[in-house]
């Protein structure tokens, strides 16, 4: 049974990763630079090791139940023997390790939650960065939507430039006509 405790006693999750999909460390809870769907996966990894670290905890206070009726029923008056006290005393020494590795985890446990949920509160900003527009896709995107290959801007620009032309004398011929329809001549 006492190796069983150290099983127990020894086993920590490890925490988790800090490289991003990029490959580039990061701080623990900083999640600027980084793509949503990585920052995603890495709370995603902090929340599996919570979880983990919360199962931990549920089989040390399985293990600390185990010694502390080991002491109760060591302490028992029904159960003197011979070595009792030094079993009562081995007992409680267990009981007192696991207790301390149960309060560490705690603590570990209260850590992952405030960083996991600063880390989610960052989450609507890096999506909106990454729905920024860049301007020249944009221009590029709708030049090809009306029909002119990537490096026609140009070509673009001459042809509005050409069309407004012919928009301002047709204009400017209407508006001839119409002063000679009003008689003043020009």
């Amino acid at each position: 049974m006492l190796q069983d405790t150290e099983n127990i006693m020894s086993e920590k999750p490890a925490p988790a990763a800090s490289v991003g999909g990029s490959g580039r460390v990061y701080a623990d809870d900083d999640l600027s630079g980084m793509e949503p769907a990585s920052a995603r996966e890495y709370i995603a990894s902090y929340i599996t090791t919570l979880k983990l670290w919360e199962k931990e905890t549920e089989k040390l206070s399985a293990g600390l139940s185990l010694w502390e009726s080991r002491v109760n029923l060591a302490r028992s008056k029904e159960t003197h023997f011979k070595g009792a006290e030094e079993l009562i005393l081995q007992a409680e020494k267990e009981a007192a390790l696991i207790r301390e590795r149960i309060s560490a985890l705690d603590g570990e446990i209260e850590t992952l939650k405030t960083q996991i949920e600063k880390m989610k509160r960052q989450l609507p900003a890096l999506e909106a960065r990454a729905r920024s527009v860049d301007p020249d896709l944009l221009e590029q995107e709708l030049l090809a939507a009306v029909g002119y290959l990537p490096g026609d801007e140009e070509k673009a620009t001459v042809d509005r430039n050409l069309k407004a032309m012919m928009e301002n004398a047709s204009t400017d011929a209407a508006l001839v006509a119409l002063k000679k329809k009003m008689g003043k001549g020009e």
